[in-house]
């Protein structure tokens, strides 16, 4: 009983994380709309630019750090070390404080550099360098969100994303609304109103990410001060552990976080890299700058902002998931181990293959609700998403494998499988772009590439680490051929009521809610998910005496 309630307690968190990374990005999709209609195409593009290079280093300094912070945490925690992991703790922090500020300083003296001749987007500088101290502020709240998540609570890091995403759209449409406007006075004077405007736009866009960070950080030192005392006593009363000193805490803390970085870095660093050759190579090739920048625009604040909505969920997943595994890794219980690897990894699947499909099958009805826009960026947008749309799938279980391995500690492994990726997957733009001219669709077609080797080499190494090897007919294929019959059924749904209201909107929402209804109910009449396992989910006695009632089980 006491391990089942364990399990279940495992599954929680990583919901409460992940539920938590859903409301985000739905806030972040939100805001996102205006902000993107605010500034424009090619204010987009400015934005999209800026945050590319700012997500490389929120990632190591949010991301990887506390992924680290976390696994040796959580680990500490299992065998009772609790001065140590106190100790992690401290170390972390000093580590957070130093490279937040390298990275705050090195973005906010190279921000022209960076922009112009690497990006070839010279405007953008001005969101970078409002970027630069929030890298400072982000990377010391990641280590306090990675010690709450390795002492096996997710909740301070899931209110505070809430809290830091609320401030950061309010602040950021409005700066958006009231720096364009000052941006075009600018421009009127300097005689380009317009570009002015949208880059004068897209830096109050970027004020709000600061102002969130911010507040996000102010509340979990808080809840660290609250919690903190508890601790220290429960420390004390520890008499028998001795510490680990600081010295040699500091080295495994770095030989930790460096593969993460570096693991983390070569995964999503594809992104600037792919901006940069794109825009150089498209130009040389004799397209028009606007309409380069109105391309990325596109991809980056249309196209890339609806399809990271679910990958957040496996992130999130990933970080919830690795310090439970790495404590059943540490203590070498394999039969959990694999376990909590085979339930993370089909949580993640259920949830990012009906994504796929489902934005695949409605990627113009969702475009043209959120983005009104002129019919030919219209028909681009939409082909864009339908093509990619498979993305979804592919980069939330490459994430959910990376965060895994580095979990049992094979923290080199997808460093390997990255570089040897990123590689490969640069080629083959290349490939793309030179050979058949497809512009922005070779940066899509890329990242498909990318995804796609990233899960096959995982999964190779995965099976080579512990034995674990992913169970096909549960975890991809019921649920596979689940969101092909809600896919099929909601495109003719969605006509249907369009028919009735001639309401694109209406006929959306109604789409998407009867499509996660069908996808549900096809998934249990196929036995994809038992009773005993849906109990395990949060709320799932509720969804079991539903479905009873139903007469579906």
């Amino acid at each position: 009983m006491t391990k089942k309630r364990h399990d279940a307690d495992f599954l929680l968190q990583g919901s409460i994380l992940a539920a938590a990374s859903i409301i985000s990005r739905i806030i972040g999709l939100i805001y996102r709309v205006p902000l993107a209609n605010i500034i424009g195409n090619g204010g987009s593009d400015y934005y999209s630019c800026a945050y590319e290079i700012y997500n490389i280093l929120l990632l190591i300094s949010s991301f990887s750090i506390p992924l680290a912070v976390s696994k040796l945490v959580a680990a500490c925690m299992s065998k009772g070390r609790r001065k140590t992991a106190y100790r992690v703790f401290l170390c972390a922090l000093l580590f957070a404080f130093c490279t937040g500020s390298i990275a705050f300083f090195a973005v906010f003296f190279a921000a022209e550099y960076i922009t112009a001749v690497l990006l070839a987007t010279p405007l953008s500088y001005l969101a970078l360098r409002v970027l630069g101290p929030t890298l400072l502020i982000v990377a010391i709240m990641g280590v306090i969100r990675g010690f709450f998540q390795g002492m096996g609570s997710m909740v301070p890091s899931a209110i505070s994303q809430i809290i830091e995403q609320i401030v950061n759209a309010i602040v950021s449409v409005s700066a958006a609304y009231y720096l364009y406007q000052y941006g075009a006075k600018v421009g009127a004077v300097l005689g380009n109103e317009e570009t002015y405007a949208e880059s004068y736009g897209a830096a109050g866009g970027t004020l709000g990410t600061g102002v969130g960070a911010l507040f996000g950080l102010l509340f979990l030192l808080f809840i660290l001060l609250a919690f903190i005392k508890r601790f220290k006593r429960s420390m004390r009363r520890n008499t028998k552990e001795t510490p680990e000193s600081y010295g040699s805490i500091i080295k495994v803390l770095v030989l930790t976080i460096v593969p993460v970085l570096m693991s983390t870095t070569i995964y999503n660093i594809s992104g600037i890299l792919d901006q940069g050759i794109f825009k150089h190579v498209t130009l040389h090739q004799g397209y028009d700058a606007q309409a380069v920048s109105t391309m990325w625009g596109i991809f980056g604040a249309k196209y890339k902002v609806l399809i990271n909505i679910p990958i957040a969920i496996a992130s999130a997943l990933s970080a919830s998931s690795v310090p439970s595994i790495a404590a059943e890794h540490a203590v070498k219980n394999s039969r959990s181990e694999k376990k909590k690897i085979a339930i993370a990894i089909r949580f993640t699947l259920m949830i990012a293959i009906p994504c796929a499909v489902g934005m695949g099958v409605l990627a113009r009805p969702i475009l043209t609700m959120l983005y009104p826009d002129t019919e030919e960026n219209m028909l681009l947008a939409t082909r864009m998403l339908q093509l990619g749309a498979v993305s979804v799938a592919l980069y939330s279980v490459s994430t959910m494998t990376n965060g895994i391995l580095q979990g049992i500690d094979k923290m080199h492994t997808p460093v390997k499988n990255a570089a040897i990726v990123l590689v490969l997957h640069l080629g083959f733009l290349l490939l793309c772009l030179y050979t058949f001219d497809l512009h922005i669709y070779a940066v899509i077609l890329a990242n498909i590439f990318f995804g796609t080797l990233m899960c096959i080499l995982n999964q190779y190494s995965l099976r080579r680490a512990n034995g674990y090897r992913q169970e096909l007919k549960k975890s991809v294929v019921i649920p596979l051929i689940s969101s092909l019959v809600m896919g099929v059924l909601i495109l003719g749904i969605y006509h249907g009521v369009f028919y009735l209201s001639y309401n694109n909107v209406v006929s959306t929402m109604v789409s998407i809610v009867i499509g996660m209804i069908i996808y549900a109910i096809v998934m249990i009449k196929c036995k994809a998910v038992t009773k005993e396992e849906l109990e395990s989910f949060p709320k799932g006695t509720t969804l079991v005496g539903i479905f009873e009632k139903l007469h579906l089980m």
